[in-house]
């Protein structure tokens, strides 16, 4: 059924450190197998290697004592290199092939070996076989491997009494398969006791590992409970995008917060005095029309106080992540507006805006940005307004603005410039020409962490407004 979640799938979705135990685990395992494998594969082959060239120096050994009679019969000259070949059934066995006939140690005498009948090798060809069916001396099934050694017999040195015959060795495959057994316990044993040190160990570089992410989490839970303001900022690179950008949703939800608690109580301070103003109207008795007009007038100066607020605390707000807005179509829409306002001013605005310059913020934010500013330019200018924007890199962040507004206005003296960036002053409180717009600029700037720098023009000689915006997270 669609929607369910598996309780396997609840575990491994919840428990980051279960997921990534269990995946070095599996991988541990997995390459701990291959290990087996491969060490096991490569200590057969040698110990069949080993094997093969223990037949091969019996055969070498019985080759230099082997005799023959003038009637071609076997005669063994020398004392066996084995002490096994002349016990029955003894698991070392040895058989001489000859053309006529064959020979065999005492420990062949028995046992029901491979049928080696005829089978004569070529001078100096070797084989090697197993492991081979076989019936032991007491009837039981066994198998074995066979070395075979081709030979010619020379003779008195007669060319025509030469001779082939082929020496066979053969050993019960018992013996190699303890050997491989004894290696395989021994193998298995180390690996696995050296597979639970390297889990063990694993579980200790993991936990440590994560140490940064059970930090961050605690220090999240302060956060959360209010014991700490924000999150710290010694945390591993790998974790300062996230920590960053926590941080940056913490101060922009409080800095929200407080912009609404100041435009509540600034907009309950300004309505004070026209109810207030109410209120003592209505107290002294006047005539009906004047408080008709008086009612009017305040109504009308509530309803602007009222709908100023709500702008501002409208425009505070954007979005912490935005997409980018190009500037130059809002800038020439805005200035379209501005030139049709101040149509008997006839000021000519110019750009210098790079093509690469973005706003990452909220489309309504950028309006009241650039609006401001530039209807500020257009008010105090004479003839022009230079409006300047650039991208702000920081290496592969995303780009901040650079933003600069200038008019060839009378400009502002320097003792004016704090009273112009004064804050949590209303808008008829401000300087004179620098009015709601300038606080709204500055309300703006300030959410989007950004700097505002007020001067003179070198260009121009007037006003200079500089708008740094930093780059994004």
């Amino acid at each position: 059924m669609a929607g369910k979640v598996g309780l396997f799938d609840r575990w491994r979705l919840r428990s980051l450190q279960a997921r990534q135990m269990l995946a070095a685990a599996a991988g541990l395992v997995a390459f701990l197998a291959l290990a087996g494998y491969a060490l096991n594969a490569a200590f057969a082959d040698t110990a069949r290697n080993n094997l093969r060239e223990r037949l091969k120096n019996y055969a070498t050994s019985y080759a230099a004592g082997i005799d023959f009679t003038r009637d071609r019969s076997l005669y063994i000259r020398e004392q066996p290199p084995d002490p096994r070949f002349d016990v029955p059934g003894s698991g070392l066995y040895l058989e001489v092939v000859m053309p006529e006939g064959q020979g065999n140690s005492m420990s062949a005498e028995g046992p029901l070996l491979p049928d080696n009948q005829g089978r004569l090798l070529a001078p100096r060809q070797e084989v090697f076989e197993g492991p081979l069916d076989m019936t032991q001396i007491d009837g039981s099934e066994g198998q074995v491997y066979r070395y075979g050694l081709g030979l010619v017999w020379g003779g008195d040195g007669d060319p025509a009494s030469e001779f082939p015959y082929t020496i066979y060795v053969m050993e019960d495959s018992r013996a190699l398969g303890a050997q491989l057994r004894l290696f395989r316990g021994a193998l298995w044993f180390y690996l696995g006791g050296a597979g639970i040190i390297l889990l063990l160990l694993q579980t200790l570089v993991l936990r440590w590992s994560l140490r940064p992410l059970r930090h961050v989490i605690n220090e999240l839970t302060h956060v959360q409970r209010g014991e700490s303001e924000r999150m710290s900022e010694h945390h591993p690179r790998e974790l300062e995008p996230l920590t960053d950008s926590i941080n940056a949703l913490i101060d922009s939800e409080r800095s929200h917060l407080e912009r609404q608690r100041n435009t509540l109580a600034d907009l309950a301070h300004s309505l004070k005095t026209p109810l207030a103003v109410l209120r003592t109207e209505l107290d002294s008795g006047e005539s009906e029309a004047t408080l008709r007009q008086e009612l009017d007038t305040q109504l009308k100066r509530m309803g602007n106080l009222v709908s100023y607020q709500l702008a501002r605390a409208a425009s505070g707000g954007h979005k912490l992540f935005s997409a980018a807005i190009p500037l130059e179509s809002t800038a020439e829409e805005i200035v379209s507006g501005l030139e049709k306002v101040y149509a008997a001013k006839r000021v000519l605005c110019e750009f210098e805006i790079d093509e690469k310059a973005c706003f990452h913020g909220e489309a309504g934010d950028l309006q009241e940005l650039l609006g401001n500013l530039l209807e500020n330019a257009f008010k105090w200018a004479r003839s022009r307004v230079l409006l300047t924007a650039k991208p702000h890199l920081d290496g592969n962040r995303r780009s901040g603005l650079l933003l600069v507004v200038e008019d060839d206005g009378p400009g502002i003296a320097p003792d004016d410039i704090a009273k112009v960036l004064q804050r949590g002053v209303r808008g008829d409180e401000r300087v004179q020409g620098h009015g709601i717009g300038l606080s709204i600029v500055q309300d703006l700037i300030k959410d989007y962490r950004g700097e505002l720098q007020v001067g003179r023009s070198e260009e121009l000689g007037g006003a200079r407004f500089e708008v740094r915006l930093p780059p994004g997270l």
